[in-house]
Parts: C-alpha cells; structure tokens; sequence
C-alpha cells in the first residue's frame, strides 16, 4: 500500500522509515536541474553496469538524469526472468503503481516491478514479488542499502503525491549502445535485446515515458506524440543501425558474458574486498566469478598499411620547421640528417639543427588502419 509523507495524506501506523524525506541534497539536485519533488519520475536498471538511473521530469517536459545509485547486489544472469526459482533479475519494460510500494517491507523498504509484465505472461513467465529492496541480498531483485531504497523510495513517494500515477522502470542487461549490441551478437538473447534496444534509443532520444505495448508476443512502442521528438528517435535508430553494422563489418569481437549467480556494482565490490561491511551480502562466493567475458568470435586483426617514406624534406621559417611529404611506398631503412649534410633541396634554406653534438633519425612508423 502507498503511503504518502509530508506533502501528501499520511496515514496511521505508517512506519517511519516510510516518511523519511527526500536529503537536502538531493533537493538540491531537483533544483539545478529545473525540476521539484512533486514531477513525475523514470527509472533505468543496467544489470552488467550494477547502476539504477533515477530520471526527474524538468520543467521543459522531458526527463532529465538525477542520480545513479550503485547496484549493492543482483542474482542470475544477464537475460530475462523466464520462470519461478530462476534466480534471474528480470529485463524488460515494467510500470510501478502507488499499489505496489512497500513501507513494510522485511527488507527495509521496497516496491514490486510489476513482474510478469503482459510480455512476460506472453512468453510463459512466471514468479512473483520481483522488487527493488533495501539489504544487499537478492534472489531475483535489484538490492539497495538500506540508504538508498530510503532515498529512492521518499523520491518516488512525492511524485505519486504529486500526481503521477505510475511510473515506468526499464531493466536492461546493459547499455545498449551500438558497440555493446555488437559485442553481444552471438548471445542468445540477444534478439530479445534488440527489442530493447528499441526502447532504449526512444528514451535516450526523445526523453520521454514510452508508449509500450506488446504485439505478436514482441515489444512494440508507439510514436511520440511530438513530432519533433519523432524525429529524433528515427535518427538516432537510424544511426545505431549503422554502427552497429559497422563495427560488425570492421570485425569487432563478439563476447558472451557470464556469472556464477549475478554481481553487484564495483564501488560495493571493492568495499566488499577491503572488509566493510555493506550488508547482508547473499552468496558472496559467487562474486569471484562475476561478468567473466568469454570471447565467443575473436577481433579481427587490423590492416596494416606500409610504412610512408619521406619523398622531400623542407626546413625554413615558413613551413614552422621540419617539413614532411610522403609518398606511399615501403620506407626501407630510416633516414639521418646530420649537421652539414642537408640534402640537395634543402639548399637556400634556414637551418634549424644544432651546430654540433645532434644526430637526429627520422624513424619510419607503420600507420594501422583505425
């Protein structure tokens, strides 16, 4: 049940933990960002990154990035939640309601995703109770410390009292940016990460909540309502299908990523390491083998172009000094220039070397293709 705090209806017996506001720091944040506690909100989940985007609706109308708060603690593997008992932490495009928050929960304080969503269902999805929580444990959740759930929680706990009445939440396996789908080509998830990816460009272009739907058992999201903002997001798709072509093409490699049973963000990672305590971690063990990258196509090598002789050398003020052109064909050996011995088309020109003592060798350099 939600359960507004100050600024909106508290209600009886609502525990405290649940009315904490939001830090004056982060006040001052929605500030410098054109925005207040009472806009509406967006979140991004980034399983490989260990981070969750906090979006803030500016006075402009479109969201703007708040903060990013460090994963303490996610299980499975990078892909969707299929079934009950999994472990996996689910990806795709969820809604969360006043309804689904928590001020009771046994893990601080909470909120449901929504999960299975109407795609999950499509797919024959099953589970329950897949949460963003506070204590950094998880079977299936994104887990928080304590800290930042309260934080997260008062966040989202004034945009309802402000009026919105969901807010979307968006859980991806990675940043879907061109070199990271390229990257995951070989995955078999990774025509389900297309999918995604749809998503994503829309946000990262337009900056505003997606029209989600599902047909044929697939995403699909309806244009923006600002024609402008359309635009936008076509050229932006456009140019990701490019890149995307073209690494692929340029023989970048392709890589499966894995892990024992999940991760968490590297900040808690190294804590973790160094002794401090950041909770009650769920199987630590498995950390070790966390995000392990297993090339599945190695990169192809690089072409590497000849060497390019020196077809003339120039000195003089004019040029700004040593002067070179080159003509491309293999340079065999370096060339010296030494004191007094300057060549033929040199003649006339002001010197620039030392009088003594300097022996200078131009080298040649293999240039390789970018």
């Amino acid at each position: 049940m939600f359960l507004s705090g100050a600024g909106g209806m508290a209600a009886a017996n609502v525990p405290e933990k649940a009315l904490v506001p939001i830090p004056a720091a982060t006040l001052a944040l929605m500030r410098a960002r054109d925005t207040d506690p009472g806009a509406p909100i967006l979140m991004r989940a980034f399983k490989k990154e260990g981070e969750i985007e906090l979006w803030k609706m500016s006075r402009s109308g479109r969201y703007v990035l708040l903060k990013t708060y460090p994963i303490c603690r996610w299980s499975g593997q990078l892909g969707p939640k299929q079934k009950t008992g999994d472990r996996q932490t689910p990806e795709g495009f969820y809604s969360v309601s006043p309804g689904q928050m928590n001020p009771n929960s046994s893990f601080h304080l909470s909120f449901d995703l929504g999960y299975p969503n109407a795609y999950d269902r499509a797919h024959g999805g099953t589970g329950s109770y897949l949460m963003v929580h506070g204590t950094c444990s998880s079977a299936g959740c994104f887990a928080m410390t304590d800290e930042q759930i309260s934080e997260i929680y008062a966040v989202a706990r004034e945009a309802f009292a402000g009026g919105q009445r969901a807010f979307q939440f968006h859980s991806f396996p990675f940043r879907l940016t061109a070199q990271n789908m390229a990257r995951a080509r070989s995955e078999k998830h990774i025509g389900f990460w297309r999918e995604l990816k749809e998503g994503y460009d829309r946000f990262e272009a337009a900056g505003e909540d997606l029209a989600i739907g599902v047909t044929g058992k697939r995403y699909s999201f309806g244009p923006s309502r600002s024609p402008a903002r359309e635009a936008l997001v076509q050229a932006r798709r456009a140019q990701e299908s490019e890149k995307t072509a073209a690494l692929v093409a340029d023989g970048i490699a392709a890589v499966r990523v894995t892990y024992e049973d999940g991760g968490m963000h590297a900040a808690f990672a190294s804590l973790s390491r160094r002794g401090v305590h950041v909770g009650a971690v769920s199987r630590p063990e498995t950390l070790a083998l966390a995000g392990r990258e297993i090339v599945v196509t190695p990169a192809r090598p690089k072409p590497v172009l000849a060497a390019l002789p020196v077809q003339q050398l120039g000195f003089g003020p004019a040029s700004g000094g040593l002067r070179a052109v080159f003509a491309p064909a293999l340079l065999a050996r370096p060339i010296q220039l030494r004191p007094g011995a300057a060549p033929a088309s040199m003649a006339g020109a002001s010197p620039i070397l030392p009088a003594s003592g300097f022996r200078p060798v131009l080298t040649a350099v293999a240039l390789r293709g970018a």
